[in-house]
Order: C-alpha cells, then sequence, then structure tokens
C-alpha cells in the first residue's frame, strides 16, 4: 500500500494541475447531477417489530385518515380575550383543504377561551412532505386569525420535522482551524491548504448525500453530522499529511520527492484511519432502524470523499506550494541559531520522557480522571428530542408552551391506542376506556373515534405528564402491561414510537460495541501485528467514549449546563445520541491512535527499544496530533451553538471525547501503558504471525530519521517513490 501510495502522490506532486482539473470536473458534475437529480432529507421512524409500529400498521390498514402524521394549529389571544368562533370555524374550513389532511377536530377550547387548539390528521407520512411546504399550508390556512390580531403558533409532527441548516457552525470552525493551523505551521499557504482540501472533499460529498436523499430516506440531520464529521476529519488528514511534507522539505527533498514521501507514510496512516471510520460506522445497521442507516450512510460519503481528496489534492498542492509551505523565516534561512548552546528538546520530547520515567503514577492517574469524568454516565436517561427542548424562538416550541400552561403538560404528548373491534367487541369499549383513565398518571381519556367500517376504533389519552418526563414512559410501560387486554389493542402515536425508539436503541447499544470494538480490534492487529497494541487501544477508545458520555450526561441533565449551552432547562440526552457517538468517536479515535502507533512502531521495527521508540514516536507526532485534535475540537464545538437538540449534543460530546483522547489518552495514558509493557506490545504468536502480512523494514528505516541529523547532510537524493 505504501508503495501504491507513494507513487500516487509523487504522481500528483508532477502533474498538480492534471489533478486539480480532475478534482473540479468531479464536483461540478457532482454538484450538476446533485441540482437535477437530488433529493430532499426526510426522516423514517419506522421502528420493525415493536408495539406502537404494530398500531401504526393496523391504523394504515384499518383506519388511514389516523395513520399518517399529525400537526397542530394553536390559535392565542395574548392579551387573555375570549376568541370569537366565526374566525375559528374559518380556519378550520381552510384547514380541511390542504392536501393530505384526513381529518380536522374541532377547536378544542382552553378554559378561559384565549387559547384555541385545532388538531389536524393527516393520511400521508411526514416523509411525504418535501422542505417547508406543510407548514407554508398550515400558516395560509391560518390567516384568518392572524388578520384578527391573533397570535398562531404551529406544533405536531408536520412543523418539527423541518431543520434550516444556517452555516453557523461550519463557518466557527473553519475560522477556529484556521487560526490553530496558522499557530501550527505559522505559513499562511500550508494553513490554509488543509481548508481547501477539506472544502473540496466536502463538497463531493454534500452532493452525494443530496443523491442519495433522492435514491432511500435520509435524515434530516444526517447531512449536519456528516459535515460535522466530514470537515473535522478532512482538515486532520490533510494536516497530517502536509506537516509530514514539511518534515520532508527540512530535510532537503525536492518538493515532489517529499510529497511521495508523505503519501506513502502518512498517507499509509490516513487509509487506515479512514477505512477504521468507514467500517466503524457500518455498526450503525445493528440498530434496526432505517433513520439510523441513513446516518451512516451520509457520513461514509462524507468521510470518503474527504480522504479521497486528502490523498490526491494534498500532494498536487503541495507540488505547487514548494517550499512556501514552510515559514517565510526558515525558507530565508533566518532561523540558524547563532549561539553555542544546544538546541532544547521540543515539549513534547521532554512530556514523553517525564511520562516514560514514571509510567505507574502517570497511568493511575489518567485513569483517576477518565473514571470521575464517566461517573455520570450511570445516571443517563435518553429520549428522543421534541419541541420542549427547542429554543424559545421557534414556533413549535411557542405552541409547545402555550399548550402546556393551557391544557396541561400532557398534551403535548398524548397516546393513541388502536383497538380492533374483530377482537374486542365495541360494547367493550366503554370498560377499556375507564381501565385506561383510572391509571394515576392519566388526566384524560378521550371518547373513542370509530372508522367508517366500525371496525377499528382510537382512543385518545392525555398523561399527566410531559413527553420528556421519565414519568410518561413509565405510564406507557403499565398501560401496556395492566390496562390493555393481551390482544387486539396496541398504543402508538409519537410519544410511544419514541419510547419504543429508546428503548430499542438501549437495547441495540450492546450489540453496536462489540461489532465496532471487534472490528477495530481485527484492523489494527492486521495493520501492526500486534495484539497486545490492538487491545489496548480498543480498550483506551472505550474509556475516551464513556468519559464523553458521562460528561455530556453532567452537563444536559443540569439545569446550569443546559442553560449554558443555549436551552431553556435541562433536558434527558437525546436517543439518537449514543449509538451515533459511540461509532463515530471510535474510528475518530482509533485515526490519533494509527497516527501515533505508526510512528512507534517505524522507530521500534528499527531501533528495537520499546521505551525510546514511545519517547521519539509521540515527540514526532505529539504536535501534529495536538493540533489535530484542536481542530476537531473547534469544530465540533462549533457545531454545539447549533438549534437542534441532537446535533448540539453531538458537537458537544464529540468535542469533550476529542480533547479527552488527545491528551488524557495520548499524551499520558498511552505511553505510560506502552512503557510498562514494553516488547510486548509488539508481542504476536507465531501462529498468526504466519497469517499476517511481513511489515516492510526497509520502508521504516528510510521512514524514521534521528532528529540530530542536519539538515545539509540530510539532503542526498531521495527516490521520488519515497516510501521504499
Amino acid at each position: 500500500m505504501s508503495r501504491l501510495l507513494g507513487r500516487l502522490g509523487g504522481a500528483a506532486a508532477a502533474h498538480p494541475w492534471r489533478t486539480i482539473s480532475a478534482w473540479l470536473l468531479t464536483i461540478a458534475a457532482a454538484v450538476a447531477l446533485m441540482t437535477t437529480f437530488g433529493g430532499t432529507p426526510q426522516d423514517d421512524y419506522t421502528v420493525p417489530d415493536t408495539p406502537s409500529q404494530a398500531g401504526t400498521d393496523f391504523l394504515t390498514e384499518r383506519f388511514p385518515e389516523m395513520s399518517g402524521t399529525n400537526a397542530r394549529v394553536i390559535v392565542h389571544d395574548a392579551d387573555g380575550g375570549r376568541l370569537k368562533a366565526p374566525v375559528l370555524e374559518d380556519v378550520r374550513e381552510r384547514l380541511t383543504k390542504i392536501e393530505g389532511a384526513a381529518a380536522v377536530d374541532r377547536p378544542q377550547l382552553s378554559r378561559d377561551g384565549d387559547t384555541a387548539l385545532i388538531s389536524v390528521s393527516y393520511d400521508i407520512p411526514v416523509t411525504d412532505f418535501k422542505g417547508s411546504e406543510g407548514t407554508d399550508a398550515l400558516r395560509d390556512a391560518a390567516e384568518p386569525a392572524e388578520r384578527a390580531g391573533l397570535d398562531v403558533e404551529l406544533g405536531g409532527q408536520v412543523p418539527e420535522n423541518i431543520t434550516k441548516p444556517s452555516g453557523t457552525a461550519e463557518a466557527i470552525g473553519f475560522a477556529a482551524a484556521l487560526i490553530i493551523l496558522l499557530l501550527a505551521l505559522r505559513s499562511l499557504t500550508a494553513a490554509g491548504l488543509p481548508l481547501v482540501v477539506a472544502l473540496a472533499g466536502l463538497a463531493l460529498g454534500t452532493a452525494i448525500v443530496t443523491l442519495l436523499s433522492a435514491a432511500m430516506d435520509v435524515s434530516t440531520i444526517a447531512p449536519t453530522v456528516a459535515t460535522m464529521v466530514g470537515l473535522g476529519v478532512g482538515i486532520d488528514y490533510a494536516l497530517l499529511l502536509v506537516a509530514r511534507q514539511t518534515e520532508g522539505l527540512r530535510r532537503g527533498l525536492t518538493p515532489r520527492a517529499a510529497a511521495a514521501e508523505a503519501t506513502a507514510t502518512a498517507g499509509a496512516s490516513v487509509v487506515i484511519a479512514g477505512i477504521t471510520v468507514l467500517l466503524c460506522l457500518f455498526g450503525l445497521r445493528l440498530t434496526g432502524l432505517p433513520v439510523y442507516a441513513s446516518f451512516g450512510y451520509a457520513t461514509f460519503a462524507a468521510v470518503g470523499a474527504v480522504m479521497a481528496a486528502a490523498l490526491t489534492l494534498v500532494p498536487a498542492l503541495c507540488g505547487l506550494a514548494g517550499r512556501r509551505l514552510l515559514p517565510k523565516a526558515e525558507r530565508l534561512g533566518l532561523t540558524t541559531r547563532k549561539t553555542g548552546k544546544p538546541k532544547r528538546s521540543p515539549l513534547t520530547e521532554r512530556w514523553a520522557r517525564a511520562v516514560v520515567r514514571r509510567p505507574i503514577p502517570a497511568a493511575l492517574g489518567a485513569l483517576v480522571v477518565l473514571l470521575a469524568l464517566a461517573a455520570p454516565l450511570l445516571g443517563m436517561r435518553t429520549w428522543p428530542q421534541d419541541a420542549g427542548s427547542q429554543p424559545t424562538s421557534n414556533t413549535t416550541r411557542q405552541a409547545y408552551d402555550i399548550v402546556e400552561a393551557e391544557y396541561g403538560a400532557g398534551a403535548n404528548g398524548p397516546l393513541q391506542v388502536a383497538v380492533d373491534l374483530d377482537k374486542i367487541p365495541a360494547d367493550r369499549l366503554p370498560g377499556l376506556r375507564e381501565d385506561l383513565a383510572a391509571d394515576p398518571g392519566v388526566a384524560a381519556v378521550a371518547p373513542p373515534a370509530l372508522n367508517e367500517a366500525r371496525d377499528a376504533a382510537v382512543l385518545n389519552v392525555t398523561p399527566k405528564t410531559g413527553p420528556q418526563d421519565e414519568a410518561t414512559p413509565e405510564l406507557l410501560d403499565r398501560l401496556r402491561a395492566d390496562a390493555l387486554p393481551a390482544d387486539g389493542a396496541e398504543i402508538t402515536g409519537t410519544v410511544a414510537v419514541f419510547a419504543d425508539i429508546s428503548d430499542r436503541l438501549s437495547e441495540r447499544l450492546w450489540v453496536v460495541i462489540p461489532f465496532v470494538v471487534g472490528l477495530a480490534l481485527i484492523l489494527l492487529t492486521v495493520l501492526f501485528r500486534a495484539p497486545v497494541a490492538a487491545l489496548k487501544a480498543s480498550l483506551m477508545n472505550l474509556l475516551s467514549v464513556a468519559a464523553a458520555y458521562g460528561v455530556m450526561t453532567a452537563v444536559f441533565q443540569s439545569d446550569a449546563g443546559a442553560r449554558a449551552l443555549g436551552l431553556p432547562h435541562e433536558v434527558p440526552v437525546s436517543s439518537w445520541v449514543p449509538v451515533l457517538m459511540f461509532t463515530v468517536l471510535f474510528g475518530l479515535s482509533m485515526d490519533y491512535e494509527v497516527f501515533l502507533l505508526s510512528r512507534v512502531r517505524e522507530d521500534w521495527l528499527v531501533t528495537r527499544d520499546p521505551h525510546g521508540s514511545v519517547v521519539r514516536g509521540l515527540s514526532a507526532t505529539g504536535r501534529v496530533i495536538t493540533s489535530a485534535a484542536a481542530i476537531m475540537v473547534a469544530v465540533f464545538t462549533g457545531f454545539a451553538i447549533d438549534p437542534d437538540v441532537t446535533v448540539k449534543m453531538m458537537g458537544f460530546g464529540m468535542a469533550v471525547a476529542v480533547l479527552a483522547d488527545a491528551t488524557i489518552i495520548r499524551m499520558v495514558l498511552v505511553p505510560a501503558t506502552m512503557t510498562l509493557l514494553g516488547n510486548a506490545n509488539w508481542w504476536c504468536p507465531r501462529w498468526l504471525a504466519r497469517i499476517l502480512p511481513e511489515p516492510r523494514v526497509e520502508h521504516a528505516r528510510e521512514a524514521v530519521q534521528p532528529e540530530s541529523r542536519d539538515s545539509a547532510s540530510s539532503s542526498q537524493p531521495v527516490s521520488s517513490a519515497s516510501g521504499k
């Protein structure tokens, strides 16, 4: 692989304009296809083999007017005046004529008469609405109320399913990344190159995601998550290659030879790291939820595109930039030391030597800190997002607050009981209604509504607690166990679906974890021929993910932390986040592990010095890994300001995980444990060694350059392949 990558990098650097032109044509073609055939992201909340899905399927068959999505139009007089019936009837009449509306309830007035709730039931799923067409129709229908000076807010699935990416998070991430790159590389050309490459890869990835949306249901927030991950890894991969390029230039290599060497060495790490991320994303398929699979596909497209851009565009642009990648003072020879004092070792080398000298206290201290950060994880409570956690500026949040104030918290999350009258006779419906109402958590049960064939009925149950309250799923479990007959009735509706999603994801997390960990373990073992090092890396990645979960739980499940991040109050952790974060984070953590272990192993293959190779490997990669991690933290923190709660939690949690991974784990725990294990890090049983591919020691010898080597003496001619 290194030889092929070296040839690829050398060819791209030798013919930069061909490479750049090929990328421009590819992006232009992808954008043209996206514009012509691209689709619109939409959520698919199908949850196979759950009670709520069984109820939904039953309503689709027997009660189509109650089987689709829903919306609510809230009409409110802010001055407290009583609403006039003609205005409300006019609004209701107009609502019956909008596309997909199968039933529109009579306006439900609040006790003081200043608020009306009009429920709209559709016979089509929420995924049939493109963009804002659903809410636009609701707004048009409510125009008479607005003309009368009344407030109109929209709630329910239709308006809640709309997302409007602002681009603010991406802008913040780019600005922060540029500053970090300037500090790390001290050259505007070198700093701008990774950003250009990441943008090119992201443009191609975004076009692919949009085309995917035309062929399948892609979650409305999947493109945002894909952009977040793609932007972070794209800049990091390009940075790793640029850093290795500048190393070659400082040793006197020509730009083409340096590009070939960088692509053969650092490019191999990029390929392995990228493949690890891509394979980990397959774990999302194991959740059994179509919406989760779409997260995986979208992120797969983004990461694959930025990885391809890094391996081809970076050497091409480096070939064009030449020595302009180096700081100006270095190019002009102004950095030569004139004193006789010995050059001071880099900070990362001094740090590594300190950790290696005292590995046991360092390892124990790092472990204690990580476990302390992970401790709040034991109190994590999950629930998919709803309007109650949205910013107060959103119409869905305003509708949620008005309904809670006027009708009670449970009115925002009613339960639907679908009854099969072939199995439960209609004369038993009053008794079923009484059984449901008898539960102390139920506020009211509406009279049953029958379909035209009179072989199906629906009872709407209003809980006393809101959707996010932990008492609501407990009520759902009680009703299913105690109030419903063994056969013939199922509880469905948004709250029931979300509760089943939470349960399903909690169960499947313990399937996804061993799959992803096992996959990464196998990949690292094959790559490094070192099962001990691979197992240690997997365990440490688990620690970093657990620490991120713990910090996220502590912050979002407390009022102070949630308000600091722009939320109105504490909220449960979104059910979407733990599994999604795990698969993405495990792959990203392996990036840094691959970057570090690759350099350590290169040195160890030459020197067979287990302690010195750790010091030299960390010294060589510490600055790059720290800079790359700082960029990822900045990018992910930018997404933590996104108004969507799931994206906000993902951004915050991943920023915490990367920060912990690049500091506590890579700079303390990894060197400490590798020192304690010594040569056992690279032990491989004979039977396994016969199966695995043999590493090319010649390549390792050429890749490791003694730090004391003078740049003048290192300027010997090097083959443009440089991967040998």
